[in-house]
């Protein structure tokens, strides 16, 4: 029976890189759940590979449709964007396991839909000032930085991430990302393996 491992963390904490890096692994064999954003692409990246990228009306097609688990929206300093997780064809808890970057109250959804049983939390940490500066460093590369979004999500994770959600939630193990990259990644490959 497969999984489903939800990779959470607040903004710039290093989901991204565990997330290529796990789906790298040879001993635990993961395959990718992309979701939808309806915000826009980035410099560097590709549709399809870090999000499937909608608008308002094919985000629309898919609530219509009754396909969509989770869904979040936030109000952003240049509108609306909607990230939302579709329940569709590609996903078969029979026979593989998946691998996908969430939010908090995405993985809860998605512990509702599927079964508690069926999903694994991983939840990333990183030094605040690290993260601020790895925000700020990734920002500065994009063709228009958006630095009021930047800000706004950093201080969105403070709450979004607090000690009485993540309780809330049942989320007490936790993978610190400040020192060394490799260690964090053995330690949640050795919680996986004794978790799939």
């Amino acid at each position: 029976m497969g999984k489903i491992i939800c990779l959470m963390g607040k903004s710039s904490s290093g989901k991204d890189t565990i997330y290529k890096r796990l789906l790298e692994q040879d001993n635990i064999k993961l395959k990718e759940i992309v979701t939808y954003t309806t915000r826009p692409i980035r410099a560097g990246e590709q549709d399809g590979v870090e999000y499937h990228f909608t608008d308002e009306a094919g985000y629309q097609q898919f609530l219509d449709a009754g396909s969509i688990i989770e869904m979040r929206v936030y109000n952003t300093c240049n509108g609306e964007w909607r990230y939302f997780t579709v329940a569709d064809e590609d996903i078969d808890l029979s026979s593989q396991s998946y691998i996908m970057i969430t939010t908090l109250e995405g993985y809860k959804k998605i512990k509702e839909f599927y079964g508690k049983e069926k999903v694994i939390p991983v939840m990333i940490e990183l030094d605040d000032g690290i993260r601020l500066q790895r925000a700020l460093d990734r920002e500065k590369i994009q063709d228009n930085p958006k630095y009021e979004e930047m800000c706004r999500r950093f201080l969105a994770d403070a709450e979004d991430f607090s000690l009485r959600n993540l309780e809330e939630a049942e989320i007490s193990q936790k993978f610190n990302n400040n020192d060394d990259l490799e260690q964090c990644l053995f330690n949640i490959m050795t919680y996986l393996k004794t978790n799939i």
